[in-house]
């Protein structure tokens, strides 16, 4: 096989954003250099490695089996750029992805506590839904992942091995509200309430869920705005432009103005919050954080 460390790139990318279009944007590629880069990955390997599908492209198999490889070629070329340069890492490197709550309700305290007791160890964080994460995972772009699932809490992928998976806490699913107006001083909400309230809700697609609807609500919800970042869509609630569901593991750090309220005759709708790596013996420094992680529970 004569495969070149920008194929084996490339691979990893299309893995880590599930389309041929993702990746040229994220290498700086044109989409037709990276479908030429993935052709000669399949020539060289003799066999399909990429599977074209309506909600993006998935690997085969056989492309899953190079992947695995890809990530210790690529590292040990990272290894030998440093070793010619001379350049020694300071401190031990964690790459770490979120769901995209989970960096205003986990992640601050995670990393005091581990300053605190592994000082010689360097997180690096990236945002993402759940799905997104588990592809960085599996492609080797982050070593470790704070995620989140809804029961009945089935594996995160369909992929073989197994992802290595920790529960760190369960937390309910909430609805925040202005604190003034028709929610005022109130503590629940009934959940017919809620089928004519404005949503704020974050962007989805045919292979992201969408967040910040109450799940199973009745008819097509009105949402009035989009955000993913969860600052714009507490503060759009705060000046009374809307509602969203947020967990209540982020009632500390809510913005004035926003008020949390339990959803009454609805089934509980807990999310598992999870700590996921890759298959095998974690780095001391893996374990380490992810034992911070834990700690915040």
């Amino acid at each position: 096989m004569d495969i070149s460390s920008t194929g084996l790139r490339v691979l990893r990318q299309i893995a880590e954003s599930g389309s041929f279009t993702a990746a040229a944007t994220r290498l700086g590629y044109t989409q037709s250099a990276v479908s030429r880069q993935a052709a000669a990955l399949e020539r060289s390997a003799g066999t399909a490695l990429f599977e074209r599908r309506p909600d993006g492209v998935r690997l085969t198999p056989a492309g899953l089996t190079l992947l695995r490889h890809a990530r210790t070629i690529l590292d040990c070329l990272t290894a030998a750029e440093r070793d010619l340069t001379g350049t020694v890492p300071r401190t031990e490197l964690v790459r770490l992805g979120l769901f995209l709550s989970a960096g205003a309700a986990i992640l601050p305290l995670s990393l005091t506590r581990l300053a605190a007791a592994d000082p010689q160890i360097t997180v690096t964080t990236t945002e993402g839904t759940t799905p997104s994460l588990v592809r960085a995972l599996r492609a080797g772009s982050i070593d470790l992942a704070v995620l989140t699932s809804r029961p009945p809490h089935r594996p995160l992928d369909g992929e073989s091995p197994r992802l290595h998976v920790e529960t760190v806490m369960d937390t309910e699913l909430v609805v925040a509200v202005p604190s003034t107006g028709e929610f005022a001083g109130r503590t629940d909400v009934h959940v017919d309430e809620l089928i004519d309230a404005p949503w704020i809700a974050a962007p989805a697609s045919n292979a992201e869920p969408l967040l910040g609807v109450w799940p199973g609500l009745p008819g097509r919800p009105d949402i009035v705005h989009c955000a993913r970042d969860w600052l714009t869509k507490l503060q759009l609630v705060a000046g009374g432009f809307g509602v969203t569901t947020v967990p209540s593991r982020l009632s500390p750090v809510l913005p004035p103005g926003v008020s949390l309220l339990h959803v009454e005759d609805a089934p509980p709708e807990i999310r598992r919050v999870l700590v996921a790596r890759l298959p095998g013996r974690p780095t001391p420094a893996i374990t380490a954080v992810t034992r911070a992680i834990a700690s915040t529970t």
